[in-house]
């Protein structure tokens, strides 16, 4: 698929001259600077994050209601509930609350919506659960915020809520003891991004302030709140990426907890973890829990005390992430098929599909397996008890949950990201939210937006690749939203021993270099960019889109050049982000 590059904007040079020095080349200072730093102590609080750096937890509104709640529980021998979502950042969050109050308090439980048979959210099904069994306080992480019914009706049966959410709240709040949301228009909080794990951390970040226990009751479950920020996709600059970079430590540098060690003994991973391995390789067996059976598997196995109590729950859970990629793949070749079937959906500027037979727990995988291949607003549709049941996902720079919003009269509920979403509806009105979604997504995606976009951080020579630079962009891990691995342009280059790899060809690896500077030349690896073969081989000049990376083989670490794309020739490459150039680019 054609994409669109498009170079960031640019640096102030002013900036660019103060953080450069010795070890710091202007290359490597314009990298920083466009990642926020202005400064040289700036930059060195980026390098070197401390725990120190993170914000005061009782800045967030409700906070001290919160702990207060929590201290009476605790005071009265109360039962606890800890109330999550059944994805990666409700589950790992579930994990790290209970874990800090089981130290404190045998009465207490943990709690996992059936996806399929309570859905989403806080369920009346759990709140009857928790009224049997005598608990007169929920804790709910990383959902709730809407729950403005569910929390009335815990309300009647004497269980009070403290919800811990990171999502938009809607204009009423539920009459919880406690609401902790950043996003709240009325909460100062400085950092606006938490993970729904992260927004639990800092309640228990609290809660051990208040009662004069050590931090390091917190800093062995950093890992959780790191495998919860790389799989919900929040933002990785401020206190995130302060809380990823020591959870990265502690699973890189410390014996992984045991449900950790499990998954990646399965995935027969031994390298140091990136926050690309927590999305890639953990996240989608922790998920798979939910989808194919039960969400409360993933807590269990996250709270596993040994190794073979993890090695029983893991291995469950990685032959259902199995089954789950069998089904991904069937679904998506299905949904694919729709579009040689369907003139009308060709043509469309969205994709919305509906087979009321397909597994409810893939649809937002095959959503995004859709915009791979057809780049647009995409939501998937199944039928699920009696009701449809429907995930959502977008294209760069189109908000998706806005335009669902503009269809809400057709839903029987909705919510989720700009990028993400979830719906549900009647069967009868599925023709009518595919047109009116439809109509929304014209009168609201700009055409430039139906390119694939790759951002260039900066323009260099193969030259510039020097160990200083190298190890420079090293430093600004954990890489994510917000904080990318730094995306290279260097134009007019050449290949030689240009291979294919892969069973069907669709991969390319060659080495690279400038003609008239032969001896500087860097290992390249493209990945399903087989098309790109012919240009290669015919010696004529491309330019090439990449970030840098360490290639580890048979005990020997060489720079390696990871391809994003590649275009014939060296001009004309890029488009300007502008308004004006954009509308004149689509006209």
């Amino acid at each position: 698929m054609p994409k669109r590059w498009s170079l960031k904007p640019p640096a102030d040079p002013a900036i660019v001259e103060e953080l450069t020095h010795a070890r710091c080349t202007p290359a490597l200072a314009t990298l920083l600077a466009q990642r926020g730093v202005s400064t040289p102590t700036e930059a060195k609080h980026f390098y070197h994050p401390r725990i120190e750096h993170l914000h005061d937890p009782f800045l967030m509104k409700d906070m001290d209601r919160a702990v207060e709640r929590i201290d009476q529980a605790l005071r009265e021998k109360e039962p606890i509930m800890v109330y999550g979502d059944y994805d990666v950042d409700g589950t790992t969050s579930v994990a790290l609350v209970y874990s800090v109050l089981s130290r404190c308090t045998g009465e207490i439980m943990h709690y996992i919506p059936d996806r399929y048979a309570e859905g989403y959210g806080i369920s009346t099904v759990g709140i009857d659960r928790a009224a049997e069994r005598g608990v007169k306080l929920i804790i709910a992480l990383d959902c709730g915020i809407k729950s403005i019914d569910k929390v009335a009706y815990a309300k009647e049966k004497g269980i009070d809520f403290i919800i811990c959410d990171h999502h938009l709240p809607g204009d009423e709040l539920p009459d919880a003891v406690a609401v902790l949301d950043p996003k709240r228009t009325d909460c100062a909080y400085p950092f606006k991004e938490l993970s729904g794990c992260g927004i639990g951390f800092k309640l228990m970040q609290a809660f051990i302030r208040s009662n004069n226990m050590p931090f390091s009751e917190l800093k062995d479950l950093l890992d959780l709140v790191a495998v919860s920020i790389g799989c919900d996709i929040v933002p990785l600059d401020g206190e995130n990426r302060t809380l990823a970079y020591f959870g990265l430590q502690r699973l890189n540098d410390m014996e992984p907890r045991p449900g950790f060690k499990t998954l990646l003994g399965l995935s027969n991973v031994k390298r140091r973890l990136s926050i690309a391995d927590l999305v890639f390789v953990l996240g989608p067996r922790i998920n798979a829990a939910g989808r194919m059976e039960h969400g409360q598997q993933a807590v269990e196995l996250l709270l596993a005390k040994t190794d073979s109590e993890a090695d029983n729950i893991g291995k469950r859970i990685d032959g259902n992430n199995s089954a789950r990629q069998d089904l991904d793949k069937s679904i998506t070749e299905e949904a694919l098929g729709l579009f040689d079937s369907d003139p009308l959906l060709r043509e469309s500027w969205s994709t919305v599909v509906f087979n009321p037979t397909w597994h409810k727990g893939v649809i937002g995988i095959v959503a995004s397996r859709l915009i791979e291949q057809h780049y647009r607003p995409t939501v998937v549709l199944t039928e699920s008890n009696g009701q449809v049941s429907g995930s959502a996902r977008s294209v760069k720079g189109f908000n998706v949950h806005d335009a669902i919003d503009a269809c809400s009269d057709l839903l029987e509920q909705f919510g989720g990201h700009m990028y993400a979403a979830g719906l549900t509806m009647k069967p009868e009105n599925v023709d009518a939210f595919r047109q009116r979604f439809e109509e929304v997504v014209r009168e609201t995606l700009h055409p430039s937006m139906r390119i694939p976009e790759e951002e260039v951080d900066l323009e260099i020579e193969l030259s510039d690749i020097q160990p200083p630079f190298v190890r420079g962009i090293e430093g600004m891990e954990p890489f994510g939203p917000c904080n990318m691995k730094p995306a290279l342009l260097t134009r007019d280059l050449k290949a030689r021993d240009v291979r294919l790899l892969g069973t069907s060809g669709d991969h390319l690896k060659f080495k690279v270099s400038h003609p008239d500077r032969p001896n500087v030349e860097f290992d390249a690896i493209a990945f399903r960019q087989g098309e790109h073969f012919d240009l290669l081989r015919s010696g004529n000049p491309f330019s090439m889109l990449y970030s840098i990376e360490e290639n580890h083989w048979q005990g020997s670490v060489t720079t390696q050049l990871n391809v994003k794309d590649i275009k014939p020739g060296v001009e004309n490459l890029l488009v300007d982000r502008s308004a004006t150039s954009l509308q004149s680019e689509s006209a």
